[in-house]
């Protein structure tokens, strides 16, 4: 009876864990963009010669802290870095530049035979710049990154560019530069998890309270995922917990618990050892990554409450 009641269970175990189990691969940034960060210093200037499209043949010139929003952004892979401005009129301005696919931007590399998406090829670098009103349906151009230092996950600390994009065939360019400086990268996320080695049971119900704390060095909501099993005579009680939401804040740990009764009819947990096992996930607020606080696993004291 045991080995048919065991192998049931840990069938419906391993389903249940799956989720859990994975969290123990050390997590790999998501691919694409990151997230965008507000330049503590930049200027974007721009012009071109009269009949240009996008610069309407003026001069522009818009400073970080003096528009409603002067953002940098960068790709995962560092293969491409963004600007986004929005004037004090809510005009919003975008730049686009990225190295052939496979490739860093690299400074002092310049990058010609650029075109925009969906147009450039995987061995082109693109290159796509305008607003809300003044966008290309076709253009070609060259860059020039001056220097660019990226941080964590597409992260970009310093932005130096210049460019040069004729629009829907035009012989005219609009020609520009941007210089950007944000603040110091944010830490990345870390996250812990530790278990109590002592649980309760209440006898007559069969239900279970087992727990531990989870610790982290940012703010963060950590996804909990485990079970609970226990070795008898015969049988082999089992229960699990899933997405358990516990708030985390850094400096001091933050107790968790959770409740449950067997889930293997026929079963009931008793007071004594049960195995505890458990992990967790989080998301980094700053950065396009998933982080896990590894596997854990505990033996844990039942005691009657």
């Amino acid at each position: 009876m045991k080995s048919s009641v065991l192998g049931h269970t840990l069938a419906r175990a391993a389903a249940v864990l799956t989720a859990a189990v994975t969290l123990a691969v050390a997590a790999a940034p998501l691919a694409g963009t990151a997230q965008a960060h507000e330049a503590v210093t930049g200027t974007l200037s721009f012009s071109g010669e009269p009949g240009e499209f996008v610069s309407d043949g003026q001069s522009h010139q818009y400073t970080a802290g003096a528009v409603e929003m002067f953002d940098i952004q960068g790709s995962t892979d560092e293969n491409a870095a963004g600007l986004t401005v929005v004037t004090a009129e809510g005009k919003r301005w975008s730049l686009h530049l990225a190295a052939p696919d496979g490739q860093r931007l690299t400074s002092g590399a310049t990058y010609t035979g650029a075109s925009r998406w969906p147009y450039a090829q995987p061995e082109d670098p693109e290159l796509e710049f305008g607003a809300d009103d003044r966008w290309c349906n076709t253009s070609t151009g060259s860059f020039t990154i001056s220097h660019i230092v990226f941080g964590p996950y597409g992260y970009i600390r310093e932005f130096d560019a210049e460019f040069e994009q004729y629009c829907n065939g035009s012989a005219q360019p609009v020609r520009g530069e941007v210089h950007a400086r944000t603040a110091e990268p944010p830490a990345e996320l870390a996250v812990g998890l530790s278990l109590d080695p002592e649980g309760e049971i209440d006898t007559r119900s069969g239900q279970i309270t087992v727990g531990g704390s989870v610790t982290c060095n940012k703010p963060t909501r950590i996804t909990l995922a485990g079970n609970v099993s226990q070795t008898q005579k015969r049988v082999e009680p089992i229960g699990w917990y899933e997405e358990k939401t516990v708030v985390c804040t850094p400096g001091t740990p933050a107790p968790w618990t959770v409740s449950f009764a067997s889930m293997e009819p026929g079963t009931t947990f008793q007071p004594g050892t049960v195995t505890l096992r458990g992990a967790g996930k989080a998301d980094d607020r700053d950065y396009p990554v998933t982080v896990d606080t590894g596997y854990q696993i505990a033996e844990v004291t039942l005691r009657k409450s």
